[in-house]
């Protein structure tokens, strides 16, 4: 891959309704851009898109797509196991191939002043694009969900200080657009694997234990009068976390985040969570990915189960068994692993 290549991966709050994904998936579709990917979600009423495609032909099919969701998607309506803020809940641009974070850095900030000026939509920058550290975390900005908003607007949360309260573009009005399409989180991150492991019981008690347990940020512990409290770390670094049920599958999963795969790949979070859930009488029962995921990510859990001596091929087959990546719906590499998927559209 020779190209200017970024990726996009827009998270928008409607996992059901089909024909809406559909017509807002298509807003995306310009020449130079690649969609990859369409997950909807309806337990978490929440679609994960990507597509990539060259730097000029990837903004403005974000653009286009975020537009298109604000007209599409009214907050007032949704509901969802997901936390969120808006319509689409964040919208981030990775670097893939001859391209940097300073790029994405620049675009992000780019679409969210056409968003928050043009469309007239509170808009929040966050991960690299953050204006202070105290609004990097996309968890921190997302703090009271859509239902907050109007607290914030009115500075009369409790849950926000002035350096997250407050979007960095647009309106700071509680009216009628805005109730609508809610706030919407725009930035440039690395490559971020959205990675859930199945536990094998419709009651998500376990699954919010372990989630409390292997979250980076661990449990926050509170004296008996709720006075004092001080947080636990969590076991497994760079992830975010937590339990929720699967009512369609009649499961739970932990549902996480791994910011930095090099430090906490799939195989070291299944097999932690695996563990745990062995030593609370439950049991594990696959895993799933939640967009794309690189190649070396794959390969790397590969050689975790199998060592040394195989070749790529081999490997991605064995990440994908012991891994129980196929356990809730087919799990075709060359559609879900980033340069697979790059390389059959000739990009």
């Amino acid at each position: 891959m020779s190209k200017h290549i970024i990726e996009c991966v827009p998270n928008i709050s409607e996992g059901r309704d089909l024909d809406k994904i559909n017509r807002i998936v298509d807003a995306a579709r310009l020449p130079g851009t690649t969609i990859l990917g369409i997950e909807p979600d309806p337990d978490y009423n929440r679609t994960v898109i990507t597509f990539a495609g060259s730097l000029e032909a990837v903004e403005e099919a974000a653009y286009n797509l975020i537009r298109k969701a604000i007209f599409e998607i009214d907050m007032r309506e949704h509901s969802g196991e997901h936390p969120r803020m808006g319509c689409v809940d964040v919208c981030p641009f990775i670097p893939i191939s001859n391209s940097t974070i300073e790029d994405c850095v620049e675009i992000a900030k780019r679409v969210a002043k056409k968003v928050g000026e043009q469309e007239d939509v509170p808009v929040f920058l966050y991960g690299f694009a953050a204006e202070n550290p105290e609004r990097e975390l996309l968890s921190t900005l997302r703090k009271g969900e859509y239902e907050g908003l109007e607290d914030r607007f009115n500075d009369t949360t409790e849950i926000h200080t002035n350096s997250t309260r407050l979007p960095d573009i647009g309106p700071v009005l509680w009216d009628e657009r805005t109730q609508k399409s809610g706030a919407i989180t725009i930035g440039a991150r690395d490559i971020l694997i959205a990675y859930n492991v199945n536990i094998d019981d419709d009651d998500p008690y376990i699954a919010r234990q372990i989630g409390s347990i292997v979250r980076s940020s661990g449990r926050l512990i509170k004296s008996s009068d709720g006075e004092r409290k001080f947080r636990t770390h969590g076991l497994l670094t760079d992830v975010q976390g937590m339990g929720v049920p699967l009512e369609s599958h009649n499961i739970s999963q932990v549902s996480m985040n791994l910011q930095n795969y090099r430090k906490t790949n799939l195989h070291h979070a299944f097999d932690t969570i695996d563990s745990l859930c062995k030593n609370m009488r439950g049991s594990t029962k696959g895993s799933e990915l939640v967009g794309l995921v690189p190649l070396d990510a794959i390969v790397q859990s590969g050689m975790w189960y199998a060592g040394e001596g195989l070749s790529e091929q081999e490997y991605i087959k064995i990440a994908i068994e012991k891994l129980g990546l196929d356990s809730l719906a087919p799990f075709d590499p060359n559609n879900r692993i980033i340069e697979l998927a790059l390389k059959g559209e000739g990009l």
